[in-house]
C-alpha cells in the first residue's frame, strides 16, 4: 500500500523524500522523478479535475510550466482556444516567454503543447508584449494542504511569477493551480519563504483541494536574495536591476 511522505526539515530533504517515494511506489512516469517536477501516474486525470474548476473555465490566458505532468493541461488549453505562455528555459532571452495562441497555431496546436513544439510553432515575446494572465498552472515536487509549495529547486517558477507581477501581468487575485500525485501532498510542515508562491488549488487524479489563503502572495522582485550571477545571466533581470540601481 502506498505510504504518504512525511514532512521534513528542509526543502531539499523533502524533495529527495518525495522523489524516492514516487519511485519506490512505482507511480513515477517517464522521464522519471529525480531532479525534476515529476511526471506521475494519473496526470491526465488530475488535468481533468482542473478543467472542472470555474477558474479554468473562465480563464482565457494561462501561464503554464513546461513539465511533462502538465502537458495534458497545455493541450486542453490550446484545444479550448486559450492562449498559453511558457517561460524560456532559465529566462535566458530578453523575449523570455513563448506565446501559444491557438488562432495563430492552427493545426500545429497539439504539437505546440510540447516543449520542442512550443519553440518551433510559438512566438517569442517580451514581458511587455504579454496579455494579462487569468490563471497560473505550476509544477510542484511537493505541496501542503495549506497551499505551500516546493519546486525542483531552481527558483525559476517564483522568479517568473515575480517578473510577471512586476510587469502587472498577474495580480494577487490571479488563481494558481498545480497537479500532483497524492503522494506529493504533505499534510503540514512544508517550509515557505517570503518569495515563494503558494497555490490555491491542488488537483490529484481523484480530487481537488481548495487551499485557504494562509500565505501572502509575493509581489515584485526581491533583489536582496538574488545572487549577482543570476541577475547577470537573465537579460530582463539585468536591465531591471540597472534601472532599480539608478533610481536609488
Amino acid at each position: 500500500m502506498a505510504r504518504s511522505v512525511a514532512a521534513t526539515r528542509s526543502k531539499e530533504e523533502l524533495r529527495q523524500s518525495v522523489w524516492e517515494t514516487l519511485e519506490r511506489e512505482r507511480v513515477a512516469r517517464f522521464p522519471g522523478a529525480r531532479g525534476r517536477v515529476p511526471n506521475f501516474e494519473g496526470a491526465s486525470r488530475a488535468a481533468e479535475r482542473v478543467r472542472g474548476l470555474d477558474a479554468w473555465r473562465e480563464a482565457r490566458v494561462l501561464k503554464c510550466n513546461p513539465d511533462s505532468p502538465q502537458l495534458p493541461l497545455r493541450r486542453a488549453a490550446l484545444r479550448e482556444g486559450k492562449t498559453v505562455y511558457m517561460a524560456v528555459p532559465r529566462l535566458r532571452r530578453e523575449e523570455c516567454f513563448v506565446e501559444l495562441d491557438p488562432s495563430a497555431l492552427g493545426r500545429n496546436a497539439a504539437a505546440a503543447a510540447t516543449i520542442g513544439g512550443a519553440f518551433r510553432f510559438g512566438r517569442l515575446v517580451s514581458l511587455g508584449e504579454m496579455r494579462l494572465i487569468d490563471l497560473v498552472v505550476c509544477g510542484s515536487v511537493a505541496v501542503s494542504v495549506a497551499g505551500a509549495r516546493v519546486g525542483k529547486g531552481g527558483g525559476y517558477s517564483d522568479l517568473e511569477y515575480a517578473l510577471l507581477s512586476a510587469y502587472r501581468k498577474i495580480t494577487p487575485a490571479t488563481p494558481i493551480v498545480t497537479t500532483v500525485h497524492p503522494l506529493q501532498v504533505v499534510p503540514a510542515g512544508l517550509p515557505m519563504h517570503h518569495h515563494d508562491i503558494p497555490v490555491d488549488y491542488i488537483a490529484t487524479p481523484d480530487t481537488v483541494i481548495h487551499c485557504e489563503r494562509v500565505f501572502p502572495r509575493p509581489e515584485g522582485i526581491f533583489w536582496d536574495i538574488l545572487p549577482p550571477e543570476k541577475i547577470e545571466a537573465i537579460p530582463v533581470l539585468r536591465r531591471m536591476w540597472e534601472a532599480h540601481s539608478a533610481a536609488k
